[in-house]
Order: C-alpha cells, then structure tokens, then sequence
C-alpha cells in the first residue's frame, strides 16, 4: 500500500499554471509524475472556486450544532441528576437527532460539565461550627483511657440501609462545595 502525502501549494500553483497554458492533465500528470485524476480534480475544483488550496478538513462531522449542544447543557444544568443516557434520550425527542451517552459526556465535558457524586453529609451552619470548636476545646486533652468509653460523636457517619451512591450529578469542578445538593 503507498503513503498518501497531499500536495503543497507551490505544486498545485505549478499544476494549476502548466493546464492553463494550454498543457493537457495528461502530459502534466507525466512531467510531475502525478496521477491524472488527481490533477483532474485540482483543475475541477480551481475552475469550481478558484482556489487550489486545501479544504480544512478534520474528520467526521459533529452530529450536534452550536444550538442543540446549548440545550444539552441547560437540559443538564436543569436537570443535574439525570444521567447520560436519560439526557441523550430527552435530547432525541427534543431535536430529532440521535446521539449515544458518550458524546452527552463528551459534550457536557467541553464546557466544563462532568458527573460527580454529591456531598453526602448535613451543611453546617455557624451555631454548628462553634459548637464542634468548644466541643473539641473540652476534649483536646483527654487520654487514650477516657476515649475508650465512647461510642460515637458527632462526626461519626453510619447508615441502617445500604447506600449505594450511584446518584450523579452533573457540575463544573470550580461549583463543587458551592452547588452540590447535600443529601
């Protein structure tokens, strides 16, 4: 199989020049050692637009506009608990086009949107902030042998049910403590 390599634009303006003085596609493509379709569709495309250089060319087409990928990300700031594939799905309804869970994320990630797990303890207020402060003042100086008889304090988590914290919302790194609902 041969390397492809694309034409520079010195090339193509002497490609461009040689048929315009009344060379034929067929004694160029022999000089230059070019095949003839490609300078065929040079030739095509200059008389098309007059241009002969390179179309900018990235790959695949995205499958969503500027637009639809502003209402996925108000769908999701909206909606910050729905997951990827609920988003893809309100997404289809809503525009007709069809995209999979991986661009939600690759698009809620452009602009800074990712799924994070949220805060899983209760907000602290002031009154609860200067309690903890005189609470840990009176026991700073306790023993080894006084903190064996307790049990648990208020910093302690336990839960009678399982939790399996599979609940994801959607948030920008720089949110994190400001927005994440506590549960």
């Amino acid at each position: 199989m041969t390397l492809r390599t694309h034409l520079d634009d010195f090339l193509r303006g002497r490609i461009i020049g040689r048929v315009e003085c009344g060379r034929t596609q067929l004694e160029v493509s022999d000089e230059l050692g070019i095949v003839q379709s490609v300078i065929s569709r040079l030739w095509q495309r200059f008389q098309d637009d007059g241009n002969a250089s390179r179309r900018y060319s990235t790959g695949r087409p995205r499958v969503t506009t500027a637009n639809e990928d502003r209402y996925l990300a108000v769908t999701a700031k909206r909606n910050r608990r729905s997951a990827a594939s609920d988003l893809s799905c309100q997404f289809s309804s809503a525009t007709g086009t069809t995209i999979s869970r991986q661009t939600v994320y690759r698009r809620l990630g452009q602009i800074g949107l990712y799924a994070r797990r949220p805060v899983r303890c209760v907000p602290l207020t002031a009154t609860h902030c200067r309690l903890r402060l005189a609470w840990s003042r009176e026991h700073a100086l306790w023993t080894p042998q006084q903190w064996t008889c307790v049990m648990f304090f208020d910093e302690s988590r336990f839960s009678l049910q399982s939790d399996s914290r599979r609940t994801f919302i959607w948030t920008a790194p720089e949110l994190l403590p400001k927005i994440l609902p506590q549960v």
